[in-house]
């Protein structure tokens, strides 16, 4: 039995919800992987009268489609998708099966009208939590669009083909054969990647806002609700919702919250930001601010917002390391998320940079997939809690370098070393790996900002006990702000702080 008894009893009610038919070609060797396939397929085939299972030919082995009876929608997952890919497995079922995908009319009217063929292959790692937003993207498309199929590929399942392809992070798109792209990619930016994007046209006739946020994270979010409750014209810019948490694996802080996953606090985020009479913007990144009698923002497509008050919160985004190699290797053995790309690394030697929480976090987590961990830091002691330098330091296949300086990633067509000098006696010192991971800590998002907003030599937005910025009705919330300590829940205090702030300016001007 590959489905243990709490996750049958979950999908027994999803599968209660199949609307037609699903017919599941399935293509099996006599591999593991395909016995654990073909013991997932009996075990939905088991569970409900509406899906049927056939032997086919598929281009890989092992791998099953998801049809409906009579008609190849196109979905095909290669490998076993358990792990996070589990729910793009339940939502292709229920999909295929004729049920709505919880998409925008204006996205599924986008998708129904693309002409042409395209066939998608995604990479992905089965614990990578970035993977399946982009899997069940391209199965949406599939589902909604015949000239389009998908493929979702278990680079552990695939290593010969995951090698010949060069592919060292997850998860990596290829369309009709050419890579296409990588990293989290939602439905909108994938179809405006493919030249379907809103242009500048599609702002020229907005009305000014009472406020706009800029920025669509925790601190955003919660700006947005508080502005909107008070019953103010407000408006938001998201470049990507949910901001940094998407990246963010586990959340174990958020009070009240015992445990929860990043993408399903964005997802919570959102949802209640579409409950108000916002209106959100997404893939939209500002690029000039200016104060005029309004405060203007312009952004990349060129289109300029106006607002009485602006709220800024475009959090951080991960600290470079700086040093030769890191800008070229990137996503060729240069990763900055281990949950994702590690099990690409399975049994290769790998660094990780970054003696804080999450760099020692990463290499706890790395350990229990690869062959060696050396962790990099630069200061003579390591900065994170004791409680996980202790399980750090009790593993067999980990060595720790402090008060060492990196000094260049190496490598031709994909990292294959790492140097670095000794602090001390400014001895230099090479290691050959196969992959860097990067956890050295976050740099704010307002280079845009340029000088017309007091920034710290940081670059973080300088603000008051009301979040007010030296820039009348200009406030900030957030990462990007001199806030001492970066968390979810501040941030979101900040927001609603910023927005309460910006309220009661608006009520004395």
């Amino acid at each position: 039995m590959i489905l243990d008894a709490d996750i049958k009893a979950q999908l027994a009610q999803y599968l209660q919800m199949l609307e037609g038919d699903v017919l599941l070609k399935v293509s099996a060797g006599s591999d593991e992987v395909s016995r654990d396939m073909l013991a997932l397929v009996d075990e939905l085939a088991t569970m409900s009268p509406r899906i049927k299972v056939e032997n086919a030919e598929l281009q890989r082995t092992p791998s099953f489609s998801v049809n409906r009876i009579g008609e190849d929608t196109g979905v095909i997952f290669a490998g076993v998708p358990l792990g996070h890919e589990f729910t793009s497995l339940v939502l292709a079922l229920l999909q295929v099966s004729g049920r709505a995908p919880k998409v925008d009319q204006k996205v599924i009217d986008q998708v129904k009208s693309i002409k042409g063929e395209y066939h998608f292959e995604s990479y992905v790692s089965l614990s990578c939590h970035n993977c399946p937003d982009v899997v069940q993207a391209l199965n949406v498309m599939s589902v909604l669009n015949p000239n389009i199929s998908h493929t979702m590929i278990d680079g552990a399942a695939f290593k010969e083909e995951v090698e010949s392809k060069n592919i060292m992070a997850v998860p990596t798109v290829f369309l009709n054969g050419e890579e296409f792209g990588g990293g989290r990619m939602s439905l909108e930016e994938i179809l405006a990647k493919m030249g379907s994007a809103p242009d500048a046209s599609e702002f020229a006739n907005k009305e000014p806002f009472d406020v706009l946020v800029v920025g669509g994270g925790p601190a955003g979010a919660s700006a947005a609700i508080y502005t909107a409750r008070k019953g103010i014209r407000t408006g938001i810019i998201a470049e990507r919702f949910g901001g940094q948490i998407m990246d963010t694996m586990s959340i174990e802080n958020f009070i009240s919250v015992k445990s929860t996953e990043g993408p399903k606090l964005a997802a919570s985020l959102e949802e209640h930001v579409k409950d108000y009479d916002i209106d959100v913007m997404n893939l939209q990144r500002a690029k000039r601010l200016e104060k005029k009698d309004l405060i203007e923002i312009e952004l990349e497509n060129g289109a300029v917002l106006k607002s009485k008050a602006v709220i800024l919160s475009t959090g951080a985004r991960w600290r470079n390391v700086g040093v030769p190699g890191e800008a070229e290797f990137k996503n060729k053995g240069v990763a900055y998320c281990p949950h994702c790309d590690g099990p690409l690394f399975a049994g290769k030697k790998v660094a990780v940079i970054g003696g804080g929480n999450s760099g020692i976090e990463a290499a706890i987590d790395l350990a229990g997939i690869v062959e060696h961990v050396t962790v990099l830091e630069f200061n003579p002691e390591l900065k994170a809690d004791s409680v996980l330098q202790d399980r750090l330091y009790s593993l067999p296949n980990v060595t720790v370098l402090m008060n060492v300086q990196t000094k260049e990633i190496t490598g031709t067509d994909k990292v294959n070393g790492i140097t670095y000098v000794e602090r001390d006696t400014e001895e230099e010192k090479h290691i050959e790996l196969a992959g860097v991971f990067v956890q050295i800590g976050l740099v704010p998002n307002t280079d845009w900002l340029g000088e017309t907003v007091e920034r710290t030599r940081m670059g973080e937005i300088v603000v008051d006990n009301r979040g007010a910025t030296n820039i009348p009705g200009l406030f900030a919330a957030g990462d990007c702000t001199n806030t001492p300590y970066k968390q979810i829940i501040i941030s979101m205090g900040s927001g609603a702080n910023a927005a309460l702030g910006a309220f009661d300016y608006l009520i004395r001007n």
